[in-house]
């Protein structure tokens, strides 16, 4: 077999510590060009990954190598589309990291080039493709929890506002909600079967802002020099769906609460059973008594398993579970409860 010919745009944390040593676990992958607007980054990564070129634009990249198939965007959020647009139009397969976009404007234009061009696209979203959610996902297929009608859904950082770009809606599109807010509320809709949105009310907050708290560990993005300080500290939202069924979910970067467990956290009620993730159980009946079940799932590395599962679709050309469709109605959900928290109302998607 070939190997697959992929460039990576993007040199930055997500690409040096997630995607790049799952590509150098492979043998059947070959990355031919790093590419980041920092010429000394992408120098650096190629050494360190026996990478051959490094440039500083995909333009650049595509231009000179046109024996690449895919392309893997690794950038901030508001370069996805115009990566992914020139990927597309090159004819390029593309891997997209979460969120698919900064806005619904910019998804809609990847969606339109990625439909024209007729490329496998794909949204990173790999909560999605560890062993916890595809176990779920298994046991909701089956109809072990019967029809789904409610689900809550949270990632909760008492203080843990990412130092960097990711403050700067100008680059990043927002803050915790975009950020890792997509994490959970796009697995639990996953979970709930994709159904259609249709409605949001939500809120944001803005009340602790650049907080200077003493024996605090924070993410720090290599593009730390960013001064803009403008995104929201927490959000809460209720989504409703088409079929009926409700998601209720809540995030935060910075919030004054007690946090002595686990950050996040996704419960699936059904009509026969319901579930919570972090451990795996599921609650329901047996023989007529209430029950309680855990579900032991091995640990995974779910960003090999997202990988795994693009290379499957380009190879075999299968549709994506995370395509482009998914990765636009996600954008209209986040997008929809910056909307609603703006106009302090509910709001019609």
């Amino acid at each position: 077999m070939e190997k697959l010919k992929i460039a990576v745009i993007g040199a930055g944390n997500i690409a040096r510590n997630a995607h790049l040593p799952v590509y150098a676990e492979r043998d059947d992958v070959e990355i031919v060009a790093i590419c980041d607007w920092n010429l000394d980054r992408a120098k650096e990564i190629a050494a360190k990954f026996n990478i051959p070129h490094a440039y500083t634009t995909v333009e650049e990249t595509l231009e000179k190598h046109p024996e690449i198939e895919a392309v893997d965007i690794c950038v901030w959020n508001r370069s996805h589309a115009p990566v992914a647009i020139a990927a597309a139009k090159a004819g390029k397969h593309i891997l997209c990291e979460k969120p698919m976009a900064w806005s619904v404007e910019h998804a809609e234009q990847m969606k339109k080039a990625v439909d024209e061009a007729g490329v496998t696209f794909m949204v990173a979203v790999m909560t999605r493709y560890a062993n916890e959610s595809q176990v779920l996902k298994a046991e909701i297929d089956s109809g072990r929890l019967g029809d789904i009608y409610y689900a809550k859904t949270g990632y909760m950082r008492r203080r843990g506002t990412p130092i960097g770009w990711f403050t700067d809606t100008q680059k990043s599109g927002g803050g915790p909600v975009i950020d890792i807010g997509i994490h959970c509320i796009d697995r639990t809709w996953y979970l709930m079967g994709k159904p259609k949105p249709v409605r949001i009310s939500a809120s944001t907050s803005y009340a602790i802002g650049e907080f200077k708290t003493k024996g605090v560990n924070r993410y720090k993005a290599l593009d730390s020099d960013v001064t803009a300080f403008d995104t929201e500290d927490s959000a809460a939202a209720i989504i409703h769906f088409e079929n009926g069924a409700t998601m209720m979910a809540e995030v935060s970067w910075a919030i004054n609460m007690e946090q002595d467990g686990p950050t996040e956290y996704t419960h699936i009620m059904g009509s026969k059973a319901g579930a919570k993730m972090f451990p795996l159980r599921i609650y329901g009946e047996e023989n007529g008594y209430l029950c309680n079940m855990e579900l032991p799932t091995a640990s995974n590395n779910a960003y090999a398993a997202e990988i795994d599962h693009f290379i499957d679709c380009v190879r075999n050309h299968k549709t994506p579970e995370s395509n482009a469709e998914d990765g636009l109605t996600m954008m209209k959900i986040l997008e929809g409860i910056y909307t609603s928290a703006k106009a302090k109302k509910e709001i019609e998607l």
